[in-house]
């Protein structure tokens, strides 16, 4: 006896699927046919949400800019009154006098006042610092700063001279 013979046909007859398999491929086609008009109205939807936002955008940021630039116009009048409230010539005054005091061997960098707390920073440069500590006592008799105090000072090594350069701070007063 010998076994059933198995034959294995690896071409195939023409004639696969027929009409079912025709019908599935057109529905498969129509199927994608929907899915892309509907990709395309979903695009063109968002184009338009993304324009509107935009827009949108556009119109707050021109509305915060306007309201920005109003409170920077009360900021910058708040900041002149402060700054016409400071007896800046008195206060340059003292300084000058000051520093002749010392035969000119101190110079005034910067002055930072601090409106708020009615006091003022003062970053100079003396050629000793004896001389910057006699510059600290001078200002002491002054009717406009009160209580002046060195708060740092620093020999600049990079110069040649070896200035001293020192930081003071003092309130200051309306002197009449």
């Amino acid at each position: 006896m010998s076994a059933p013979r198995l034959e294995l046909d690896f071409a195939g007859n023409g004639a696969r699927g027929g009409t079912v398999g025709v019908a599935l491929a057109a529905v498969g086609a129509i199927a994608l046919a929907l899915v892309m008009l509907q990709l395309h109205s979903l695009s063109t939807q968002r184009a338009g949400l993304e324009l509107r936002s935009e827009a949108l955008q556009r119109a707050q940021s021109r509305a915060y800019a306007l309201d920005s630039v109003a409170g920077l116009g009360a900021q910058n009048a708040e900041k002149t009154v402060r700054e016409l409230g400071t007896p800046w010539s008195q206060l340059l005054a003292e300084l000058e006098h000051a520093s002749g005091d010392t035969s000119g061997d101190v110079a005034v960098l910067s002055i930072e006042p601090d409106h708020a707390k009615h006091r003022v920073r003062v970053t100079a440069e003396a050629r000793t610092l004896e001389l910057a500590l006699a510059y600290v006592q001078r200002l002491r008799k002054t009717q406009v700063l009160h209580y002046p105090m060195l708060d740092s000072h620093e020999i600049k090594s990079d110069d040649k001279d070896h200035p001293v350069r020192f930081q003071l701070s003092a309130d200051w007063s309306d002197a009449s």
